[in-house]
């Protein structure tokens, strides 16, 4: 008997059509990594929805597309179609020759509607519809060489421990790739350019405490073996992986969030949540009460410069 061609799905007061339900997208490789299908995408979405959404709500996106799964090829769409259904939000915004339409997902729909569009990572903006130039997340991506998450998790904890000098809020979220982000709620006053300098400076200040284990060297030749201390998201039209997007590799890794406690966990790395488990993480409230203590960086910013002398 053949696959089903389409399967109706309930998603909040709408239903969404998932068309080839049985597509694989993630295929098994006999080493560990598990297969999942289009379905499993779009029932593991509509399952974190509640958790996911509010990373989302407000914030234009840019969708990783792979229609014919991991091994296929890969769009990174910031344009809306115009197939999208209206009930999809969008916002159009400047770019240097023109205007984007983006997507905004504010609704289990529209995140079933976009798994059927075989959008396996959302990468979100730092910044809402309503204040475009002024973010309310800061973004660090320890990105270590290779797949040396001890060194990931060190370096976690040194930021931790200095942005807690600085007195700001912090969590760390698995990429579901090789690194963590650290990620700072923000009062949404300063724009980019200021939020980018802030970050670009903590993370100077990091590395020169520790020149052998980290580095903000931007190209590859220059870090060695090194950690590097990524901040170039922080800036205008630039993007982050969501909580709880699943990323185009083998197992369909997810990136979750975490608590700093959970850095101790010997079995934690950057890929330890799937589709298969990441709803039991979500279920556990990791980052509970932080999103909403936005703080402002004028003050963290003179605690900044007294440390840097």
């Amino acid at each position: 008997m053949s696959a089903p061609e389409a399967r109706t799905v309930r998603a909040g007061r709408r239903t969404v059509q998932v068309h080839r339900p049985a597509k694989v997208l993630f295929p098994g490789d006999g080493g560990g990594a598990e297969e999942y299908t289009k379905a499993d995408l779009v029932d593991y979405y509509r399952s974190v929805a509640a958790f996911m959404l509010p990373h989302l709500r407000g914030r234009p996106l840019m969708l990783e597309r792979h229609p014919d799964g991991v091994d296929g090829p890969r769009f990174m769409q910031k344009n809306t179609p115009e197939h999208y259904p209206e009930w999809i939000s969008r916002v159009e915004l400047p770019k240097e020759d023109g205007t984007v339409c983006h997507t905004v997902c504010e609704d289990t729909a529209s995140l079933v509607y976009l798994a059927d569009q075989a959008c396996l990572t959302f990468h979100r903006w730092l910044s809402r519809t309503g204040s475009i130039d002024t973010p309310d997340r800061l973004v660090f991506d320890l990105d270590p060489p290779g797949d040396d998450f001890p060194a990931v998790r060190q370096a976690a904890r040194w930021l931790g421990e200095l942005l807690d000098e600085l007195r700001l809020p912090s969590a760390p979220m698995t990429t579901g790739s090789r690194g963590l982000h650290v990620v700072v709620p923000l009062s949404g006053r300063q724009d980019f350019e200021a939020v980018r300098q802030f970050a670009r400076d903590v993370a100077e200040l990091l590395a020169a405490g520790h020149p052998d284990r980290l580095t903000t060297a931007a190209r590859k030749k220059d870090r060695g073996d090194r950690l590097y201390l990524d901040v170039q998201r922080n800036a205008y039209a630039q993007t982050a992986v969501a909580p709880f997007t699943v990323r185009a590799l083998p197992g369909a890794p997810v990136a979750v969030p975490i608590t700093w406690d959970q850095l101790d966990d010997p079995g934690l790395h950057a890929r330890r949540w799937s589709i298969a488990d990441a709803v039991d993480q979500a279920r556990t409230n990791p980052w509970a009460g932080l999103m909403g203590r936005g703080r402002a960086l004028g003050p963290a910013r003179r605690r900044l410069d007294a440390l840097r002398g």
